[in-house]
């Protein structure tokens, strides 16, 4: 019970987090936002560790499981959340969210390459209803006031796509990271969460040059920072702490798929405190895709 309710913890936390990043995207930009969020939520977590004794579990870190949670740190936070970041921005909270979190199916259609895992049946109508529902929120209605161009509309959809992919990739790198014996308790997945972040925050500083050349990340508004910030802990913080943890108690094929369910979660909040139009279609599809992603995983 404790690894589910960790990974459904964790879709809450990206689901809060979510609503905090779109607000902050109103006043800057996905690169600019990534590189406080990360920076800041890294030296909070290495504070954290200092404070309750911990900071030698981090150092213990073996070798192998810390370049793997630096990898997948870089790929998921650094590249995968700057896009993440681009859809939230061009297409909302309740369209980005559902189709970001398609990234089960890219994880299943990587253990079939990589591991030549059997395709089952529910799998293949999994992958149909994930199809369906991502068509049901690619498309525009005519009667559309939110004011999302179709060319806005076709990016934030194929950004958050991408987006899945990254994902996908990160995540398993993570579960390799605390699966091995010797990492395999609560004390290393903070260890292997603080490291991911702080892996991603020297990555984004050392190409600030590059990816925010007028270094605007320190240039932001109060109320901006607060809430990249607060997003940052809720769900870098929090959120990846407890889908790392649910890794300890179940499996990968169930944490990755409770962790997933943020779109049921993301339409509410979508309505309620981003005051988005959220349609009939929205609401099919993402309904669609949760279920679509339970289907894949019923083996």
């Amino acid at each position: 019970m404790i690894g589910e309710l960790a990974a459904l913890g964790a879709a809450i936390c990206w689901t809060a987090s979510a609503v905090l990043y779109k607000e902050a995207l109103l006043d800057t930009r996905p690169s600019s936002a990534n590189i406080v969020r990360c920076t800041c939520v890294s030296m909070l977590l290495i504070v954290s560790l200092v404070v309750v004794g911990k900071i030698g579990v981090l150092a213990s870190l073996p070798l192998n499981a810390a370049v793997l949670s630096s990898v997948s740190g870089v790929i998921g936070l650094g590249l995968g959340d700057s896009l993440y970041m681009v859809s939230l921005k061009l297409i909302g909270v309740a369209r980005a969210v559902p189709l970001t979190c398609t990234y089960p199916l890219f994880s299943i259609l990587l253990a079939i390459l990589l591991r030549r895992e059997v395709v089952t049946l529910y799998v293949v109508v999994g992958a149909i209803a994930i199809l369906l529902g991502i068509w049901f929120l690619s498309r525009r209605e005519k009667t559309d006031v939110d004011e999302i161009s179709r060319r806005d509309l076709i990016k934030g959809v194929a950004t958050a796509l991408v987006t899945a992919v990254v994902w996908s990739v990160s995540i398993a790198l993570v579960h390799m990271a605390v699966g091995l014996k010797e990492t395999s308790t609560w004390d290393y997945a903070l260890a292997v969460n603080t490291l991911r972040v702080l892996a991603t925050a020297v990555f984004l500083l050392a190409s600030a040059p590059i990816t925010d050349r007028k270094f605007n990340f320190l240039k932001l508004q109060r109320r901006t920072l607060s809430a990249l910030i607060s997003g940052g802990i809720v769900a870098l913080a929090l959120g990846w702490f407890l889908l790392t943890m649910s890794f300890l108690y179940i499996p990968e094929s169930e944490g990755v798929p409770i962790s997933s369910t943020s779109p049921l979660f993301a339409t509410t909040a979508g309505i309620i405190f981003l005051h988005e139009r959220v349609t009939a279609k929205i609401v099919a599809g993402s309904v669609i895709i949760v279920i679509g992603i339970f289907l894949i995983f019923m083996t």
